[in-house]
């Protein structure tokens, strides 16, 4: 799943990831992602404590109406504030109480949000915005370019989860209140992509003076939907924002449940008690497609899954022993047993979907029992070695950890599996106390996103704790590159140089797999798993 927010700070530059079961199926959650635990067949890659009230275990009554809809999650919001987030259940709530300074199309292009436009300077090192005028946040105040300029240096704190994505820029300017002027440090190629996240969603300044610490519980943005309640493990409640500035949206509620038991979020669909689900259980997609009282949406999706080695200690300081490990993973069996054939085996950060994606790079070798002896023999361990897996406590996770646990075994690696709680798997995580830690991330359009804070020297994310000066390098220089083209060719060799060392076993693609009543008009499957409400509408 996609995480974020738990723990106060430290918690909070958690990261957008999904565990290796919940991206699978959902997410992101991860969330990209993500930032959570494995889900069954979708992008519900979304991070944090996952509750276990209410609607969790049970099917719910259907509160069904033309006026109101009613949505599954696999994975509770850990926070509603995009300075704290990172995860992908997080930004499923956040981008309809908040717009983004920058619009994903569901094409992974980007078109005008609350920035009607942008320019960027000859040399890179100047991004004019030009807003929106005459938009409101939900408690009336005015938005304009002072809270812009607000929002990015909140951004920009040392408490932010932000922080490392707007690190390049030097100041802000605010010629007039519609236009904001960002000067960097040097080119940034990823700035547009980052400002239609979190980095670009814009909450209201006087609700955050107001609030203080609290603000993540009373959220005000200028979105199509307002926070209203929410009862944490069970439901969160929005509804609709009548002066929205593109107008009103059409479903007047909107009630999100969690269920952290993919079949029981299938049943609670099946009985009306939730018009439109995160995810689909892969043993159930079939049936689901084949009845007509429902729609299946299921789209390649940009995240990816897979665990983290921690290099720092034991045995995964031991660059043989991670590509022993490396090399005993059948990754193909893991898509064809759990998820039925909905995923893609992988072996970067890049999926199908992602501009950078190359097969040549980026496709898993089969399993190769000579080579892991090899790299036993020349790691001092010949005969094996153990260490422990962390993983999510659901279902589908301790199910692709046992066929991990079986693979390693026959070449004498013996893997203990440890489920826990998403919040405990993730505070783990960021303080590195693991051996494997299956955590993966919700995926975005620009490619640097999926890559340099998880893998670059120092950077938020890297649960590995891994360093190497060829990585960065090739980070860096594809953050500095406006052609795509060439940024692929960095992005190559940066895939390269992590085939080597192994700091992150990736496994998986998920694809982004949703269900909802026939009844549900106007869905869109977007590339970031994320769902817009506003263009929705109940029959």
């Amino acid at each position: 799943m996609i995480a974020e927010g738990e723990k106060g700070l430290k918690t909070a530059l958690k990261r957008a990831r999904t565990s290796v079961m919940a991206a699978a199926v959902l997410i992101a959650m991860g969330a990209l992602t993500a930032c959570g635990g494995a889900t069954s067949s979708s992008n519900n890659s979304s991070g944090g404590t996952t509750g276990n009230s209410g609607a969790t275990n049970q099917t719910t009554s259907s509160t069904s109406s033309s006026s109101t809809l009613n949505i599954g999650l696999q994975a509770d919001p850990p926070t509603l504030d995009p300075m704290l987030s990172t995860a992908l259940v997080d930004r499923q709530i956040m981008l309809n109480i908040y717009d983004t300074l920058v619009a994903l199309q569901p094409n992974g292009s980007y078109g005008p949000g609350l920035a009607k436009k942008w320019n960027v300077s000859s040399n890179g090192l100047t991004v004019t915005l030009d807003l929106q005028t005459g938009v409101k946040f939900q408690d009336g105040t005015d938005f304009n370019a002072a809270a812009v300029k607000f929002n990015l240096k909140r951004y920009m704190q040392p408490d932010s989860a932000r922080k490392a994505q707007l690190s390049d820029i030097t100041s802000i300017d605010t010629p007039d209140s519609n236009t904001v002027v960002l000067h960097l440090k040097k080119p940034f190629s990823p700035l547009i992509g980052i400002l239609s996240g979190r980095s670009g969603m814009m909450v209201s300044p006087t609700a955050v003076q107001k609030e203080g610490a609290n603000y993540a519980n009373q959220p005000v943005g200028t979105g199509p939907y307002k926070f209203k309640d929410r009862v944490k493990g069970d439901h969160l409640t929005l509804v609709a924002n009548d002066n929205y500035w593109q107008g009103a949206p059409s479903i007047q509620k909107v009630v999100y449940k969690i269920f952290t038991d993919p079949n029981v979020e299938l049943t609670n669909l099946e009985s009306g008690a939730v018009q439109l689900i995160d995810s689909v259980p892969a043993s159930q997609l079939s049936s689901i497609k084949a009845n007509s009282n429902y729609v299946v949406s299921n789209t390649a999706g940009l995240g990816y899954q897979g665990f983290y080695l921690n290099t720092s200690q034991a045995p995964f300081n031991n660059q043989y022993l991670r590509e022993a490990v490396d090399a005993a993973i059948n990754r193909q069996a893991i898509v064809n047993v759990v998820f039925k054939g909905e995923a893609s085996p992988g072996w970067s950060p890049f999926s199908p979907a992602s501009p950078v994606y190359d097969p040549k790079v980026d496709t898993p070798p089969a399993p190769n029992n000579a080579l892991v002896k090899k790299y036993l023999q020349e790691g001092g361990h010949p005969t094996g070695f153990s260490f422990t897996f962390q993983t999510a406590s659901d279902p589908i996770s301790g199910q692709v950890a046992q066929l991990i646990q079986g693979m390693l075994a026959q070449d004498g690696i013996q893997m203990k599996i440890q489920q826990l709680e998403f919040g405990t798997l993730l505070s783990n995580n960021t303080d590195h106390n693991f051996q494997a830690s299956a955590l993966g991330w919700s995926g975005r359009v620009d490619p640097d996103q999926d890559s340099y804070n998880f893998w670059h020297t120092g950077a938020p994310d890297n649960g590995s704790n891994f360093s190497d000066p060829v990585v960065d390098n090739l980070l860096q220089q594809a953050r500095t590159v406006s052609s795509m083209s060439q940024r692929k060719q960095l992005y190559d060799q940066f895939m390269v140089e992590m085939h080597k060392q192994d700091p992150y076993i990736f496994l998986y693609y998920p694809n982004n797999v949703y269900a909802y009543s026939k009844n549900l008009q106007g869905f869109q499957a977007y590339p970031d798993g994320v769902f817009r409400l506003r263009e929705l509408s109940l029959s």
